[in-house]
């Protein structure tokens, strides 16, 4: 059944986490969730932080925010810099991710409690089989928990910080070593500048999520309007429930592969959550890459393979890729990059450095996914309007 004896014993782990843990009033046990995502890193190794490592990452942190100072009007938003282990991040994170998973979570337990046992039955019998249901209903809700759990498990062994998805997981400017050390596996590069570079782009994302107020709302809002949309693909389902051992750990554990069983609904309200959702990832993510490319340039020696290989990450997309897809049914992808940074650029040339991040402080400032097709026509355009009149603007 098992390819090999720690094989088992994860399973075995993982299946005695679903039947003990205290059921809550969400469809997901969160410390379930957590302790599943933390056998999945400790399984392949998770040492605590250490004090040298913990002093590199914050004196880098420190110097890059020092070094943005120069490339931003924003402030800095990095007050407590730290290092953290993978489990740290998984513990750190978790109630982001409870905020994106638990409207799609709660769908797929009501669809799991009637593939299980209750589809098909006249209404008398379902009343009967109440008991029954709830039970099924706690198990639905524990085996979708293991997936959300193996799922943030899998995306916290690529992580580099908080923000390397280009969302707002944490309040907390963090790195993780474990992390630093998989993204320099193959670049010959100093280490030093890597680490440098890495910690400039937290830094500098740490700057907009925390001094630019309607930010963190847009692009959370926008993932969770995307996920309203999601349904659960029923029939694909209830064939992977079809005799279903649930003596068989490993069987339990393959129940839920992920995002083939989330198909999301083509209205126009969806679609719209989506491209909203693009345009902003991009545009967060090509004022990073303008204002650390910016703050790094004369000092960093490796600064143009580094944006580069960040650059290909990012828009490549990969195992992370295919996580967040597992846990929301939706790509997480800045797809217009490039253009967003051509953006940006321009933008500073033509208005300075002060001028370009004023266009945060309002979203009816913002580009446009229009914009980044026309970008010489939003920088040379009527963009720069008056804050006030907009705060000011009469309800029609």
């Amino acid at each position: 059944m098992f390819g090999n004896p720690e094989q088992m014993a994860q399973a075995m782990r993982q299946f005695a986490d679903m039947l003990s843990a205290p059921q809550g009033s969400g469809p997901v046990n969160w410390d379930m969730a957590k302790n599943i995502a933390r056998h999945a890193v400790v399984a392949e190794g998770d040492p605590s932080v250490m004090e040298g490592e913990r002093r590199q990452i914050v004196d880098a942190l420190q110097l890059a925010d020092l070094w943005l100072n120069e490339a931003t009007a924003l402030p800095s938003g990095v007050s407590a810099p730290e290092a953290w282990s993978r489990s740290e991040w998984i513990e750190n994170t978790v109630p982001v991710w409870q905020k994106l998973t638990e409207p799609i979570a709660a769908r797929m337990v009501e669809t799991m409690g009637g593939a299980l046992g209750g589809a098909g039955l006249p209404p008398e019998a379902q009343q009967m089989a109440g008991p029954l249901m709830g039970m099924l209903k706690q198990m639905g809700g524990m085996m979708v928990g293991q997936q959300i759990g193996q799922a943030i498990g899998s995306l916290a062994r690529e992580v580099v910080g908080t923000t390397d998805i280009g969302l707002p997981l944490s309040d907390t400017a963090a790195l993780l070593p474990g992390g630093i050390a998989s993204f320099s596996s193959g670049l010959e590069l100093p280490a030093d500048e890597i680490r440098l570079y890495l910690a400039l782009r937290e830094a500098a994302h740490q700057r907009l999520f925390q001094h630019v107020p309607w930010l963190r709302a847009h692009l959370l809002g926008a993932v969770e309007e995307y996920a309203k949309g999601i349904t659960v693909d029923t029939s694909a389902l209830e064939e992977q429930m079809r005799g279903l051992d649930i003596n068989n750990p490993e069987a339990l554990q393959e129940a839920l592969s992920g995002g083939a069983l989330l198909k999301p609904e083509e209205t126009e309200r969806q679609k719209a959550a989506l491209a909203r959702l693009e345009t902003a990832l991009a545009l967060v993510e090509g004022w990073v890459a303008t204002v650390v490319d910016a703050a790094a340039g004369g000092k960093l020696t490796s600064v143009a393979a580094l944006a580069e290989t960040v650059r290909r990450r990012r828009a490549t997309g990969g195992p992370a890729e295919v996580t967040f897809g597992a846990l929301v049914g939706l790509e997480l992808r800045p797809r217009r990059l490039r253009e967003a940074a051509a953006l940006w650029t321009a933008l500073g040339e033509h208005r300075g450095i002060d001028g370009r991040d004023e266009v945060w402080g309002h979203p009816d400032l913002m580009p446009t996914a229009e914009d980044l097709d026309d970008p010489a026509g939003f920088v040379t355009g009527e963009a720069e309007l008056d804050l006030s009149a907009l705060d000011e603007k009469p309800e029609e």
